[in-house]
C-alpha cells in the first residue's frame, strides 16, 4: 500500500474512533422522534388494481420462523392482494424499531432455506416505479410442487441497504444525532412457476402501492422520495 493511501486510512480511522462516543449511546426511538410507522394504518387496503383478499380458512404458509420473527420485530404485517384478474401478491412487512446488535433484519434467503425451501436463484436489481427506483433482492424458491419468487429489500431508517457495510453506515449517521435505528423487511411474493411474471407482476405491484401512499409514508417503507410528487 502506497504511504499517501495508509495515511489516508489512518485519518479515517482516527476519525471514526474520535466520533464514535457519539453515536455509541443512541437513546431516541423513531416513535419517541415522531417518526415511528403503523405498518397496519400505513398501507392500504386497496390501491391500483389490487384488494386485500380476506383470510379464509387456512392462510398461506409464511416461511419465515414465528418465534424468531416475533424477537426481532415489534410489528408485522401479512396481507395477501388479488387484482382484476386474479393474481395474487403476498405482502409481508416486519418492522423493528431497535435494529441494533441481535435486532437486525432477517433476510429471506435465510429464512427461506430454513423453512425447507431450496434458492434456485438469488438476484441483485432495481425495482422501478414511476417515482423512482427501489434496490431490490429477487430469489426464486422452491419447495416440493410450490415455486415462490421473492422480491424484498431492507431499510435501516428511511434508507434502502443492501450491504451490510451500507446498514452499519446508516445506523452510525442515526447514532450521531442519538437516534436508534429502526429498520424494515418488505417482502412480496407470488406462487407462480413462470418467475419473469412474477417479477413484473411484483413490480407493477410495489409501483402502484408507492403511487397510493402519501410521500413520507413512502420513504418510511423505502419507495422512492420524488420531491415533486404528489402526496
Amino acid at each position: 500500500m502506497k504511504p499517501t493511501s495508509i495515511a489516508v486510512l489512518l485519518a479515517v480511522v482516527m476519525c471514526g474512533a474520535s466520533v464514535a462516543g457519539f453515536a455509541a449511546r443512541p437513546t431516541a426511538t423513531a416513535a419517541e422522534r415522531g417518526a415511528g410507522l403503523d405498518l397496519e394504518t400505513a398501507v392500504p387496503v386497496r390501491f391500483g388494481e389490487w384488494i386485500e383478499l380476506p383470510q379464509q380458512g387456512t392462510q398461506v404458509v409464511n416461511p419465515q420462523v414465528q418465534k424468531f420473527v416475533d424477537k426481532m420485530y415489534s410489528q408485522i404485517l401479512s396481507r395477501t392482494y388479488v387484482n382484476r384478474s386474479g393474481y395474487r401478491i403476498m405482502l409481508s412487512l416486519a418492522y423493528g424499531d431497535d435494529q441494533r446488535g441481535g435486532l437486525q433484519a432477517h433476510r429471506p434467503e435465510v429464512c427461506y432455506p430454513a423453512q425447507g425451501f431450496r434458492l434456485d436463484h438469488i438476484e441483485d436489481g432495481m425495482l422501478a416505479t414511476s417515482l423512482g427506483s427501489i434496490d431490490v433482492r429477487r430469489m426464486q424458491t422452491v419447495l416440493g410442487e410450490r415455486v415462490e419468487p421473492v422480491t424484498y429489500w431492507l431499510t435501516v431508517g428511511d434508507q434502502v441497504v443492501k450491504t451490510q457495510f451500507q446498514k452499519r453506515m446508516a445506523e452510525f449517521k442515526l447514532g450521531l444525532t442519538g437516534q436508534i435505528p429502526d429498520g424494515l423487511l418488505f417482502r412480496i411474493s407470488s406462487i407462480d412457476r413462470d418467475s419473469g411474471r412474477a417479477f413484473a407482476m411484483h413490480e407493477k405491484f410495489a409501483g402502484e402501492m408507492m403511487e397510493a401512499v402519501p410521500a413520507k409514508t413512502r420513504k418510511r417503507l423505502g419507495g422512492p422520495a420524488n420531491p415533486g410528487a404528489a402526496g
